[in-house]
């Protein structure tokens, strides 16, 4: 990979972290639920192909890891089995397509102008985001550890067996191998060709940043079901904030923007505010008496895992707040059935905290 030319790399990188997603998300195009209907449909669907893209990568690497496997098994495993999942996705567009024309993937198309010049106001607000998050990249103390470890595991290909400071040998890290976000930066380091210290420093930033607002997107269909002409100001707003809330060094809005790359950072501006969606969708199926469907359980499970994937701590408030609001549905609905399978969802959250204390 290293003596291809740049702009191959990237467009593999740019496979990797866009097509990939795009397509695993098709098997969530033809779903019945809120999230999937109208404009929303492609950002739905994009989201929904990263979660489980990440939750994969977590089931490989864990074990990987715990048994001491190099990079290279987690790489050609984790690989061979997206593409199978992005073709496989693509099938099932393909098919949703013919069936109902070009109405079947509807994108964002805004009619209304008064709309459409506050929608390019969000727009440019992400841009000059994005803008800012590469060209004001800098290293922080957490970097010293995190990077150290995508750069080690591309170029060494063994993973939490080197001291990231030194360099020097040692036994597996269980406690930071049990959320191996950084080995996914390898991952994508490793197939493209690109430093990890590129990949973690601008790539990184230019997927995660609108992702995060991607979720925030589907969140805001939820708050304002029925008057989406107030979504592009819910997003206007929330950019604002991201924008000014610098003011400490510990604020989500720091860590979104100029520490993307870190675990902490997904966790609190991607994996939980998603969850926050999951959660106001079961709570109005619960309103309306209606099932939640398969594919919703399954996107679930795939959040939860990927609570893992970010951070230890993921999984001990990914469970907390299931099991809060879980606990507040049963109660005021009277449908103590509902925590069940929202226990089941916490089933690989529990595994990866047993294994965090037995290793800890």
């Amino acid at each position: 990979m290293n003596g291809l030319p740049v702009g191959i790399k990237i467009c593999i990188l740019a496979f990797w972290m866009i097509v990939v997603p795009g397509l695993v998300g098709g098997f969530f195009g033809t779903s019945r639920n809120e999230l999937n209907r109208g404009k929303g449909r492609v950002a739905y669907m994009w989201v929904s192909g990263q979660f489980v893209l990440w939750a994969l990568f977590w089931m490989i690497c864990v074990p990987c890891t715990l048994l001491e496997l190099d990079l290279p098994y987690v790489v050609y495993s984790y690989g061979a089995i997206s593409v199978l999942l992005a073709a496989g996705g693509a099938v099932m567009v393909f098919r949703h397509w013919r069936q109902n024309g070009r109405h079947g993937l509807k994108l964002l198309r805004i009619a209304d102008k008064g709309s459409r010049i506050f929608w390019g106001i969000a727009a440019l607000l992400l841009l000059l985001q994005l803008v800012q998050a590469v060209r004001m990249t800098y290293a922080d103390g957490d970097d010293a550890y995190y990077v150290a470890v995508s750069s080690i595991t591309a170029n060494a290909e063994t993973m939490y067996q080197k001291l990231p400071y030194t360099g020097g040998t040692t036994g597996v890290d269980i406690r930071h191998g049990l959320a191996p976000l950084p080995v996914w930066i390898a991952f994508l380091s490793k197939v493209s060709g690109i430093r990890a210290v590129s990949v973690a420093h601008v790539a990184a930033p230019l997927l995660l940043i609108p992702m995060t607002y991607m979720v925030f997107y589907l969140l805001g269909r939820k708050l304002f079901a029925g008057k989406e002409k107030r979504i592009p100001f819910f997003l206007i707003f929330t950019e604002l904030l991201v924008l000014f809330g610098d003011y400490s060094f510990y604020t989500v809005e720091n860590f979104m923007i100029a520490r993307s790359r870190q675990g902490k950072a997904a966790l609190g501006s991607i994996v939980i505010p998603m969850l926050f969606v999951l959660l106001f969708v079961l709570l109005t199926r619960l309103q309306e008496e209606k099932n939640c469907g398969r594919a919703y359980w399954f996107l679930f499970v795939c959040v939860m895992i990927t609570g893992c994937l970010c951070s230890t701590m993921g999984a001990v408030l990914c469970c907390l707040l299931v099991a809060v609001t879980g606990g507040c549905a049963a109660l005021c609905y009277r449908k103590f059935r509902i925590l069940l399978p929202l226990a089941l969802c916490c089933l690989p959250c529990v595994i990866c905290a047993v294994l965090y204390m037995l290793n800890g």
